[in-house]
């Protein structure tokens, strides 16, 4: 798979701008944080109902459009939003009535359907999760489109910490970001994503690795030639054009 990147945007609690972004790129530190990005293009009714990880894969997305329209778009993250849907199950055990629009905030297309409503733009998205990989799989995604003939894909990859009580579960330095890249096909200074059987032996996820959506940042970001990452059933190969 090969394709370029017209535009980009990244948001994270501390690292928000471009110059924070390429120096986070060259001396990687482990992010932390709830602040919130202001998400000032959406209307206010609407941009109350995103919580924290909504605003910020919102952020970027607006950011990295630019005022576009009919263009489709893949949201991708590994846990959703896990937290709203802790908090429905915690409602659940407790034996009190469920939200609606609770429930309607924790599937994993609700970013996708608050940036759909808010712009008025009934162009395809689709969200999806794949795990260690889930990056990756959304180029596939994106790229898939492109090859069907779009002009432009906007791919959004967010994610930060599990909840408490599902953090045993992490297998990564889980931490809060956003990016999105506005893929086109590919041109000069292409990126390629190569994929084969994962054969080496012994694969164990790293519990203080990087997340792979900031792995693969790191490589966009801090120009690489190339990344390769593994997931114990596939290993994947990133690299740019010179």
């Amino acid at each position: 798979m090969r394709f370029s990147v017209a535009r980009h945007a990244a948001w994270s609690p501390g690292v928000s701008t471009p110059e924070a972004w390429r120096a986070w790129a060259q001396a990687p530190f482990k992010i932390e944080g709830t602040a919130q990005p202001a998400l000032a293009k959406m209307p206010a009714m609407l941009r109350r109902r995103a919580g924290f990880l909504g605003k910020m894969a919102l952020e970027v997305a607006y950011d990295c459009l630019d005022g576009r329209s009919g263009v489709p778009t893949v949201f991708c993250s590994r846990h959703g939003e896990a937290a709203r849907a802790i908090e429905l199950l915690t409602e659940l055990t407790d034996e009190m009535p469920l939200s609606p629009t609770g429930f309607g905030l924790a599937v994993h297309n609700a970013s996708a359907g608050l940036f759909s409503i808010a712009r008025a733009d009934q162009a395809n998205h689709v969200a999806l999760a794949a795990g260690a990989c889930t990056v990756e799989h959304a180029v596939i995604e994106a790229c898939g489109m492109l090859a069907d003939g779009v002009p432009m894909v906007l791919l959004v990859a967010y994610d930060c910490p599990l909840p408490e009580v599902l953090s045993a579960f992490e297998d990564c330095a889980e931490q809060p970001h956003a990016w999105a890249w506005l893929m086109v096909p590919a041109g000069a200074g292409a990126l390629a994503l190569h994929w084969s059987a994962d054969d080496a032996p012994g694969f164990a996820p790293d519990p203080t690795s990087m997340p792979g959506g900031l792995e693969v940042l790191r490589f966009y970001m801090g120009g690489a030639p190339r990344l390769e990452r593994r997931d114990g059933r596939l290993a994947w190969r990133w690299t740019r054009d010179d």
